[in-house]
């Protein structure tokens, strides 16, 4: 759980000491409360026991179809092996993505302790061995739930950003609502992770490869960077051969993006793109 994290961690370090000191906690919720209100878009707190969750969706949302975004680790270490006393974004990649959608209904859904770090069940476990933690699938799956009661929904669309492309993945294996999951420079084996990274297991985590089976009858996008060093594309390629012949499960190789860039810039067309196919795979269908 170390070395993965002095890949980011160290560009990290390069640009603070360049540049700026680190933004505040409070300063990154504002920043992204000020992007999303530029949208149209309210903040909302939702309840999943035992967390407190931030979201954000356009004040009117009302749709049969609800896209929700997962968002990353977010600023999980501090150093290569020093954790972070909150997780809270520095760049909400997830929030830009959702924001970017061109058609549709979208929500966005924090991880737990993401903005709101102070509650008393947050701890440091929660984004780092424990961050697909059985409690914390069970705190978003209750999250989802009212966010798809709000948009009056009767079918959701994860779309799921590096670990919250696993969480994305848990929450479809224990849901029959999910009618697709998109994941973005996604986690989707953090055993195969860690393993690759020479990291320590993440031993509090669920592995959304233990749930393959489930998972092999839910239609499956996965976007894979190229140029991504933190989720390696071979990764995601080695994830998805291991399905069934047959399973709707499909891997999109970007080489020129990596982790980060530049999947915010360049959602308005891939999004279109996955929507074709997707709409294609069904309409092939027996």
């Amino acid at each position: 759980m170390i070395r993965i994290v002095r890949l980011s961690g160290m560009a990290l370090l390069t640009l603070l000491v360049g540049c700026a000191t680190l933004p505040t906690p409070e300063e990154r919720a504002h920043s992204a409360d000020r992007l999303a209100a530029e949208h149209g878009w309210a903040e909302q707190t939702l309840e999943g026991a035992p967390f407190q969750l931030r979201a954000y969706l356009p004040k009117a949302a009302a749709d049969d179809t609800l896209v929700i975004y997962l968002e990353g680790d977010g600023f999980a270490w501090l150093t290569s092996t020093r954790p972070s006393a909150d997780p809270t974004p520095l760049t909400p990649v997830a929030l830009q993505l959702a924001l970017a959608q061109p058609s549709g209904t979208a929500a966005y859904l924090a991880r737990p302790c993401q903005f709101i770090a102070t509650q008393p069940a947050c701890s440091r476990d929660y984004w780092t061995d424990a961050r697909f933690a059985p409690e914390v699938v069970d705190s978003l799956a209750q999250a989802v739930d009212q966010l798809k009661t709000r948009v009056g929904a009767r079918q959701l669309i994860l779309v799921g950003y590096s670990g919250g492309g696993a969480l994305a993945l848990l929450l479809a294996a224990r849901r029959d609502d999910v009618a697709r999951v998109v994941t973005v420079a996604g986690n989707l084996d953090p055993q195969a992770w860690t393993t690759h990274h020479r990291l320590q297991p993440l031993k509090r985590s669920l592995n959304p490869a233990d749930q393959r089976l489930t998972l092999a009858g839910t239609r499956q996008q996965h976007l894979a960077g190229g140029r991504d060093r933190i989720v390696p594309s071979a990764l995601a390629s080695a994830f998805n051969d291991a399905y069934p012949p047959g399973t709707p499960s499909r891997v999109y190789l970007l080489p020129e993006h990596g982790h980060a860039c530049c999947w915010a810039r360049d959602w308005p067309h891939l999004w279109l793109k996955l929507q074709q196919d997707a709409q294609a795979s069904t309409s092939d269908q027996p």
